[in-house]
């Protein structure tokens, strides 16, 4: 993945002990969160994972242990990481048969989201999981051909299979917004070194930008 793809556009974090009356309250926490940053239709998995990732501490690690939640924005993904003192209790993914009583939590965090993992740092561990959105592809779109190499360049830019997906959220649209930033500002840098006016350039494209615009315009 692109490094840029690693910074994260917002992010937020709560710690919290881990009981089983928290996890109502994390829940919260996260819907009225991703309702802040225009991500609503992530928000019953995220809280569904939310929950797991909480109670898998609860089970194997114990009640009251000290825990943290924090939830970003990175590219077209949103993170959930929670981190626990239990280096040693590691969430494991089983195939746990419909009716058994324990066993199933990871396993819906695995159908819920893109990828998860775990990360081990010293006497403490992140255990993560992401979920994905993506804005729309140039397909259904007007502008044809400029479009469609304008999503190409995008894709290198960013997470590539994710600019396929037929979703459109507030979280596409800021990666996406972050790659053409990126596109735009790499040719410019390119055309100052080669000794180019980058404002002229900038005037001219605008120019032929609109007058592209107000051509579809009249023979639509």
């Amino acid at each position: 993945m692109d490094e840029a793809a690693n910074i994260p556009l917002a992010s937020w974090g709560f710690p919290f002990l881990a009981e089983p009356e928290e996890v109502s309250v994390l829940r919260g926490l996260m819907r009225t969160r991703l309702s802040a940053w225009g991500l609503q239709e992530l928000s019953d998995s995220a809280q569904l994972c939310v929950s797991e990732l909480v109670s898998n501490v609860i089970a194997h690690v114990g009640p009251g242990t000290p825990a943290n939640l924090m939830v970003s924005l990175r590219g077209t993904r949103l993170r959930i990481e929670l981190r626990d003192p239990g280096a040693r209790a590691l969430p494991t993914l089983v195939d746990a048969s419909d009716d058994a009583e324990s066993g199933r939590g990871m396993a819906l965090v695995d159908a819920l989201t893109e990828r998860w993992g775990v990360e081990l740092h010293g006497d403490s561990k992140v255990t993560w999981c992401e979920l994905v959105t993506a804005p729309v592809t140039s397909e259904g779109h007007a502008g044809g051909a400029r479009v469609t190499r304008a999503a190409r360049v995008l894709s290198s830019y960013g997470d590539g299979e994710l600019f396929g997906t037929p979703r459109r959220s507030r979280l596409g649209a800021m990666a996406a917004e972050a790659a053409a930033i990126d596109v735009i500002s790499d040719l410019l840098h390119w055309l100052q070194v080669h000794g180019h006016d980058t404002d002229e350039i900038l005037d001219r494209a605008q120019t032929h930008f609109e007058a592209e615009l107000d051509a579809t315009r009249v023979s639509g």
